[in-house]
C-alpha cells in the first residue's frame, strides 16, 4: 500500500475525532497538559525534570503514571500547538499503526499478503481497538507496545541462535509494554516467561536468558523509585484490586478464578462489551465483531489439532491465556482497558483459519498437523472454504457498518463521560473580566487539570487560574469553577452538569 493510500485510510480512520468523543476527560487532560509541560521545560506539573513516573494531580488525588506517551506527545508538543485535536490524533495514530503492524505479523507468519491486509483491515474495523484508539491517556498504547513485542518474538523464535540484536529487541518490547501502561506491568513479566515455549534447544535457553537478564536491568530504575516512593506506584492498583494486604491468599485465589471466568464472558465481547459509555458506546453493543470471534474459534481449534507442537503456536495459546490476568486481578468486570492484549491475540487466531480457508485443495490435503483429528477440515472443498470465509467477511463487513452508525450517532452524547460540561464552564469562566479564576475540586474528582488544560490549549497563561486545596476558601468575589455539588454563600453565574461557576460572596 502507497503512502498517499495509508495517509487517506488514516483520514477515513480519524474522521470526527474532534467531536466523538466530545469533551476532554480530566485524564486526557493530565496527560496532554504534562505532555505539554515536558515540551517545554523536560518536567511535568510536579516533580523534577524528565522522571521516570509522572505525578498527576495535586495531593490528595496524586498518582503516579507510566511516562511513555506523555514523553511521545511530547515530542509532538514541540512542533505543534497543543490542542485536543492533536492529542487525539496522536492516540489514534498509535493504534492505527498497531492495526497495520499485526497485519505484518499476520503476513510474516502466514507468508501470504492476503491474509495480512485481512487481520490489518479487521483490527482497523474492530470496536474494541477503534474506540480506544481515540481516548486521549496511555490506555491507547498497549496494542502498539504488544505488537512490537509480537514482531520481535517472531522474528527470535525462527532462529537457533539469537543474535544480540534479538535479544535486544525484545527485551525493549517488554520494557516499553511495562512502562506504557499499567496492565504492561502484569503483561510484561508473563510474556517474558511465555518465551520459555521457544527455549527448545540449550542455544533457545540461553537467548531466552539473556533477554530476561537485559530486560530486567530496564526495572532496576524502578525499583529504586518505589524504593524512595514507598506505595507510589502501587496506589493506583490497590484501588482497583481485591488482592490486599491482610486478604487471604485463598480467598484472593478463588475470587481471580471468578474473575477470570467473567472476564472471558461472551456477553460482555460480543453483546454488551465495557459498561461504561467513556470507554465504549453501548448502544453499539459488543466491542468485538462475531465474525471475526468465528474466525478466531476455528483458528484455536487448528490450533490445538495441527499446530499443537510448535513453540510459537504454543505460546500464542498462552499469550491468549494471560492476556486475561490484568483484568482479572481488579474489580470491574470485562474491563475494556485492562484487557487491551486479549483482542490482539484473538485476531493473531484468525491466521490459521484464513490459511486453510484460502488454501488450496491440494494443500490442505497435505497439511500436516495430526492427521486422525483433523479429517473433518481436509474434507471439505476449496470453493466450500472459499463460501465460508466470503460470508464471513461479508458479515464482518455488515457488522462494521452497522456499528459505525450507532457509534457517530450516539457517541457525541457522551459528554458527561469526558467532562464536556467543564468547558461549558470554563467558557463561561474566562467571559467574566475579574482574575485570578479560582478551580476547586470536589465530588468528580481533581476537575482542576480541565481547567489548566483549556488555558494552555487556549494560550492563556495558567497565573491567571488559582488551584485551592485543602479546604482553602476563595476571597470575596471571586470567580470559582467547582466540581462540587453545592456552594455556600456564593452567587451561581451557571450550573453546567457537574460543575458549578459562582462569585463568591
Amino acid at each position: 500500500m502507497s503512502v498517499a493510500g495509508i495517509g487517506l485510510l488514516f483520514v477515513l480512520y480519524t474522521s470526527g475525532i474532534l467531536h466523538n468523543p466530545p469533551g476532554f476527560y480530566l485524564d486526557e487532560s493530565a496527560t496532554a497538559y504534562n505532555a505539554y509541560l515536558v515540551s517545554r521545560t523536560g518536567a511535568g506539573e510536579f516533580g523534577p525534570r524528565f522522571p521516570l513516573h509522572f505525578q498527576w494531580y495535586t495531593p490528595p488525588a496524586e498518582s503516579y503514571v507510566n511516562p511513555i506517551t506523555i514523553y511521545l506527545l511530547a515530542i509532538v508538543f514541540r512542533f505543534l500547538p497543543p490542542s485536543i485535536l492533536v492529542a487525539r490524533m496522536f492516540a489514534a495514530f498509535w493504534m492505527f499503526a498497531a492495526c497495520l503492524l499485526l497485519g505484518l505479523v499476520a503476513r510474516r507468519i502466514s507468508g501470504q499478503l492476503t491474509i495480512g491486509i485481512i487481520v490489518a483491515a479487521t483490527a482497523l474495523l474492530t470496536p474494541w481497538l477503534f474506540e480506544v484508539g481515540r481516548l486521549g491517556w496511555d490506555a491507547h498504547f498497549v496494542p502498539m507496545a504488544v505488537v512490537i513485542f509480537l514482531l520481535a518474538a517472531y522474528s527470535a523464535q525462527a532462529k537457533e541462535r539469537w543474535a544480540w540484536h534479538d535479544i535486544a529487541m525484545l527485551a525493549a518490547s517488554l520494557t516499553v509494554l511495562t512502562y506504557g501502561y499499567f496492565s504492561g506491568r502484569v503483561l510484561a513479566p508473563l510474556f517474558a516467561l511465555g518465551l520459555l515455549f521457544f527455549a527448545t534447544t540449550n542455544h533457545r535457553l540461553i537467548g531466552v536468558v539473556k533477554t530476561w537478564l537485559l530486560y530486567g536491568m530496564t526495572l532496576i530504575p524502578t525499583f529504586v523509585f518505589n524504593w524512595h516512593h514507598p506505595g507510589a506506584l502501587t496506589s493506583r492498583f490497590y484501588l482497583a484490586t481485591y488482592m490486599k494486604p491482610g486478604v487471604p491468599w485463598s480467598d484472593a485465589a478463588s475470587e481471580f478464578f471468578r474473575r477470570y471466568l467473567e472476564d472471558q464472558s461472551l456477553v460482555g465481547l460480543l453483546q454488551t462489551g465495557h459498561p461504561l459509555p467513556r470507554h465504549h458506546v453501548i448502544q453499539a453493543g459488543g466491542v468485538f465483531f462475531f465474525a471475526t470471534f468465528t474466525l478466531a474459534m476455528m483458528g484455536l481449534l487448528l490450533v490445538i489439532v495441527r499446530h499443537g507442537r510448535d513453540p510459537w503456536w504454543r505460546f500464542a495459546l498462552y499469550g491468549l491465556a494471560v492476556s486475561i490476568v490484568p483484568g482479572a486481578v481488579t474489580y470491574e468486570p470485562f474491563h475494556a482497558l485492562r484487557l487491551m492484549a486479549l483482542p490482539l491475540f484473538l485476531l493473531l487466531m484468525t491466521v490459521p483459519a484464513l490459511e486453510w480457508l484460502l488454501a488450496p485443495a491440494e494443500q490442505t490435503q497435505e497439511a500436516g498437523g495430526n492427521r486422525q483429528n483433523d479429517g473433518a477440515f481436509r474434507r471439505l472443498s476449496s470453493s466450500t472454504r472459499l463460501g465460508i470465509l466470503s460470508v464471513l467477511l461479508a458479515l464482518t463487513v455488515a457488522e462494521a457498518v452497522r456499528f459505525q452508525l450507532i457509534f457517530r450517532r450516539e457517541g457525541p452524547n457522551r459528554g458527561v463521560y469526558f467532562d464536556a460540561p467543564y468547558k461549558e464552564a470554563y467558557n463561561a469562566a474566562v467571559a467574566q473580566p475579574r482574575r485570578p479564576i479560582y478551580l476547586i475540586d470536589g465530588y468528580f474528582g481533581p476537575s482542576y487539570i480541565d481547567g489548566f488544560w483549556y488555558a494552555t490549549a487556549e494560550g492563556r497563561s495558567t497565573s491567571e487560574f488559582v488551584h485551592l486545596t485543602g479546604g482553602a476558601k476563595p476571597p470575596s468575589g471571586a470567580i470559582v469553577i467547582s466540581s462540587e455539588q453545592n456552594c455556600q454563600n456564593c452567587e451561581i453565574i451557571k450550573r453546567s452538569g457537574m460543575y458549578l461557576l459562582y462569585r463568591a460572596k
